[in-house]
């Protein structure tokens, strides 16, 4: 289930590599490579619990690989790169009958996942002075894009970023990405409104462009913009301050603000929706204390990508996702690291966030509650034979209640279960 047209794409990219560039200038391209395989086996199991729920559980048992090969630069005034990537992901599991899970794609005429899919990507790289321009496969971390790494596949996007550090302290970043490969997919596809009702309906590309600057060591802000094509335009502002309080104490604070519009022909009509967040975190030797606050306004849902793109730049996104219109939402967070009593490796989190004020299209907003609670233990081997052998337990309990309207929302505890482990080459 792999892109058949990769392989030529990269045969072509290094044969121009190849033509431009002398043999003497490609020694730090070889140099300073980069070839990493990672494994990553991954268990989840979702368990509904209301009586009308389609599927009762949901879930599987998979195998994943992600080989990644990072070129060095050609040497010169303007230096040449590319990059390979590949993932792939076997079913170990039976998984008949366990319905859609967001992981494994989903055969519908047989009722069943399938038992295996992957893809592959290149990505050519030219750098000019501290300037570098990407073209290819994408996995980037930014307000307007931002890619999927919490299922089995990764998310990754195509097509091109720029990205300058000319001035010190300032980073501009501009590009345009026209496909998406979604984690449960072997597909590139045209990016549409996740919870749009005709998916039918997709954008030529996500053009963006914005700046990030950093004042002093403790204090950051950045500007986005992003334009879905004839669906949405996005503005993003925040802000991050850190600081130091003395006697071991540490306070980091995150100011997030987004407004969301239609664009062009709106092809999934009128997008009404603006928010702010605030997060703040103390710490104190292995100690944190996170607390959030989080508002939807207008009269739409936050936009989201097809394939359930993240966006971790709200300060309260999670399984829920807390993004309803009207929607006024709240966390608190505990994080604790064991290194502090001599289990280095070991990593301890917890949260519970709660949302209400939902607008459903009834009058009782009151009624409208959803909550989330995350348990998350890491723990990742530092000496000996499986050193740098990671293992993860995540749990997630999710209850939701809307009033008088309509269908209620889900009710589920979900389990995952992750032992990873890169070979670097």
């Amino acid at each position: 289930m792999f892109q058949k047209s990769w392989l030529a794409r990269g045969v072509a990219a290094a044969s121009l590599i190849g033509i431009f560039v002398p043999v003497s200038a490609l020694a730090d391209f070889v140099k300073d490579r980069q070839v990493s395989l990672g494994l990553r086996n991954f268990y989840i199991d979702r368990d509904f619990k209301q009586d009308d729920a389609p599927k009762s559980r949901i879930g599987s048992w998979t195998q994943g690989f992600d080989f990644r090969a990072i070129s060095g630069y050609t040497e010169g005034i303007v230096q040449f790169g590319l990059d390979v990537s590949g993932q792939y992901a076997y079913r170990l599991d039976g998984g008949g009958g366990r319905g859609p899970d967001t992981i494994i794609p989903y055969d519908d005429s047989k009722d069943e996942q399938v038992r295996d899919y992957g893809r592959a990507a290149l990505t050519g790289k030219v750098r000019y002075s501290r300037t570098e321009l990407k073209v290819g496969e994408h996995r980037p971390m930014l307000p307007v894009a931002f890619y999927d790494d919490s299922r089995q596949l990764i998310t990754t996007y195509h097509g091109f970023l720029l990205e300058s550090r000319e001035v010190d302290n300032l980073t501009l970043t501009a590009g345009r990405f026209t496909e998406i490969s979604s984690r449960e997919s072997s597909n590139r596809e045209k990016m549409y409104l996740f919870n749009g009702p005709d998916i039918q309906r997709r954008s030529d590309g996500l053009n963006f462009g914005g700046a990030t600057y950093a004042f002093n060591p403790a204090l950051s802000a950045s500007y986005f913009y992003g334009q879905l094509e004839d669906i949405y335009q996005q503005h993003y502002a925040g802000l991050t301050h850190n600081a130091n309080l003395g006697n071991g104490f540490g306070l980091k604070t995150d100011l997030r603000y987004f407004d969301n519009s239609e664009d062009g022909k709106a092809l999934y009509g009128d997008i009404d929706n603006r928010s702010y967040g605030i997060m703040t975190t103390l710490r104190k030797g292995p100690h944190a204390v996170g607390v959030a606050y989080q508002r939807m306004l207008g009269e739409s849902a936050f936009p989201t990508l097809n394939g359930y793109a993240p966006q971790p730049y709200l300060v309260n996104w999670s399984t829920v996702a807390f993004v309803k219109p009207n929607e006024s939402s709240w966390q608190l967070r505990y994080d604790y690291d064991f290194a502090a009593l001599g289990v280095p490796g070991l990593r301890f989190m917890t949260r519970y966030l709660r949302g209400t004020g939902i607008d459903r299209g009834n009058n009782a907003l009151d009624q409208n509650v959803e909550s989330e609670r995350n348990i998350v233990v890491n723990y990742v081997v530092q000496s000996g034979a499986f050193k740098g052998v990671g293992f993860e337990w995540r749990n997630i309990d999710v209850k939701t209640r809307y009033g008088n309207g309509g269908a209620s929302g889900p009710d589920y505890q979900e389990n995952r279960l992750i032992t990873s482990y890169t070979f670097k080459f």
